[in-house]
C-alpha cells in the first residue's frame, strides 16, 4: 500500500487562496486523486488553528484524521530579515507532532510578526533564529525551505536569497535535512550542486485550492507515523521513501527569464544576450529558475547522487484532458471527462501513475491512454512559464488534436 503525501498546503487564511481550502473539501479532492496525508498548512493562524483542533480526530504518533484523509501539522512562515545590508525573504515549512508543540510554538513566533494577518506570516526574524526558536520549543519539530529556487522569497532566489544553504541557516545547518524542490524546479537540476549532495528533495504542490492538491507529491511505501516519516527524510530511507512527483519544470512559472508585461520569455543565454534586461521595456528581468540554477551549479546535467531519492514527471489529469480536448482546466466539459473516468478506473494517482495501460483502455478512449503513455514517457513539449506565467503544456500537437471526436469517453 502506497502512501502518497502533500505537506504543504495552504488554508482559506492564506492571500490569494480559495474559500475551499478547508477540512471539508481537502478531503474530497484527497479521496479523488488518491492523497492519503496532507499537511494542515497555516497551524499559526489563530482561527485555522482552533479549526483543526476542533475538527481533526488523533489516529496515531504524530497523524490527525478527517473524513478518511489523514493530516499531519505543518505551517509555512516568511522570514524577512537584514543580511549584510541586504534584505533576504525566504519562506519556510514546519513539521510539528502535536498541538501542544504548535501552541507553544506560535507563542514564541508571536513575538516576531502578527499571526492573524496571514496564513502564512511574516516574521522578522532570521531563519537561523527562528530554527533555533522552534526546535528548542520542539526537538522532533522538522524545518523545511519551501520552494527552493523561485526567484522570491526562497532560499536560493535570485532576488532575494542566498548562494549556499550554509549562509542562511549558519550553524543550524546541520539541523536541516531536506529541501523542497518547487514547481519549477525537479531533483535533476538540484543534483548539479554538489553542495546539496546530503539533503533529500522533497516535493508539495503548495496548493492554494483543492483542486491543486497533490500536483506534486511524495511517495513512500506504506502508512507511516510522524516519527517514522521525519526518520525516512532526515536518512534517505530509499525503503521507505520510494520517489517524488514533480511537475515538468518547465510547466512552473518561474522557470524561465522573463517580463511578463512585455510578453518577454527567455531562456539563460538569451536573457545574457540582453544582459538580463527586457529588450522592449529596458527593465530588469526577473531571473527565473533555470537561470538561477545554471550560476550556481558545479556539474554537468544527467549526473545522480548517491543515495538520492528518484522521481516521476507527471502532468494533472485534467491537464491532460484540456489538452486532448483543446479546452482550458476548470472548464464544465474538463470536469465532466474527468468525473467520467475516476470513480471507475481508480484515484488520479492511480491512473496517471500505477494503472496499466491495457487496464486504462477498460475504461477509456484509445486517445487517453496515449496522452497518458507519453506523459509517463516524458514524451511532452513545454512552452517554459516566466515571470509568473505559468508554461503551456502540449502532449499532442495541433494536426494531432483534429480528429478528437466529442465523445472522448466511452
Amino acid at each position: 500500500m502506497y502512501l502518497v503525501a502533500d505537506f504543504h498546503i495552504h488554508s482559506k487564511y492564506s492571500r490569494a487562496t480559495s474559500e475551499e481550502m478547508d477540512l471539508e473539501h481537502l478531503d474530497q479532492f484527497a479521496r479523488r486523486k488518491g492523497i492519503s496525508l496532507l499537511g494542515t498548512g497555516d497551524f499559526t493562524h489563530p482561527r485555522w488553528l482552533r479549526e483543526l483542533k476542533n475538527k481533526l480526530i488523533p489516529t496515531g504518533e504524530g497523524i490527525y484524521r478527517y473524513g478518511e484523509t489523514c493530516f499531519i501539522l505543518t505551517a509555512e512562515v516568511n522570514n524577512v530579515f537584514l543580511k549584510g545590508g541586504i534584505t533576504k525573504k525566504i519562506h519556510n515549512l514546519i513539521f510539528v507532532p502535536n498541538f501542544e508543540a504548535v501552541e507553544k510554538i506560535n507563542r514564541k513566533l508571536s513575538f516576531y510578526g502578527a499571526l492573524e494577518s496571514d496564513g502564512r506570516p511574516t516574521l522578522s526574524l532570521t531563519v537561523r533564529d527562528m530554527t533555533e526558536i522552534v526546535l528548542t520549543v520542539c526537538p522532533d519539530s522538522m524545518i523545511i525551505p519551501s520552494h527552493a529556487w523561485t526567484p522570491w522569497y526562497s532560499l536560493f532566489g535570485a532576488h532575494s536569497g542566498f548562494d549556499r544553504v550554509e549562509d542562511c541557516f549558519q550553524d543550524k545547518t546541520k539541523e536541516i535535512y531536506a529541501l523542497e524542490t518547487g514547481l519549477s524546479s525537479d531533483p535533476a537540476m538540484n543534483w548539479r550542486l554538489s553542495g546539496l549532495d546530503r539533503y533529500v528533495l522533497v516535493s508539495n504542490s503548495d496548493a492554494h485550492s483543492p483542486a491543486k492538491i497533490g500536483r506534486e507529491a511524495n511517495v513512500f511505501s506504506r502508512v507511516l507515523d510522524y516519527y517514522q516519516i521525519c526518520k525516512a527524510i532526515r536518512e534517505k530511507d530509499k525503503e521507505k521513501f520510494l520517489f517524488t512527483v514533480e511537475f515538468f519544470p518547465q510547466e512552473g512559472k518561474y522557470h524561465y527569464n522573463g517580463h511578463r508585461k512585455c510578453g518577454v520569455r527567455l531562456s539563460p543565454q538569451e536573457s545574457q544576450q540582453h544582459n538580463d534586461f527586457c529588450p522592449i521595456c529596458r527593465r530588469k528581468l526577473t531571473i527565473g529558475v533555470m537561470h538561477r540554477v545554471e550560476m550556481l551549479a558545479d556539474r554537468p546535467d544527467g549526473q545522480v547522487p548517491p543515495g538520492a531519492i528518484p522521481f516521476r514527471h507527471m502532468i494533472p489529469l485534467d491537464e491532460i484532458i484540456a489538452d486532448i480536448l483543446s479546452k482550458q482546466v476548470g472548464t464544465a466539459t474538463v470536469e465532466a471527462e474527468y468525473q467520467k473516468l475516476v470513480p471507475q478506473a481508480g484515484t488520479e494517482f492511480e491512473v496517471l501513475l500505477w494503472l496499466p495501460l491495457e487496464d486504462l483502455r477498460r475504461y477509456t478512449s484509445e486517445r487517453l491512454v496515449e496522452g497518458i503513455a507519453r506523459v509517463r514517457e516524458g514524451k511532452v513539449k513545454v512552452l517554459p512559464g516566466y515571470d509568473g506565467v505559468y508554461g503551456e503544456i502540449n502532449i499532442f500537437q495541433e494536426e494531432e488534436k483534429k480528429p478528437v471526436q466529442i465523445d472522448l469517453f466511452q
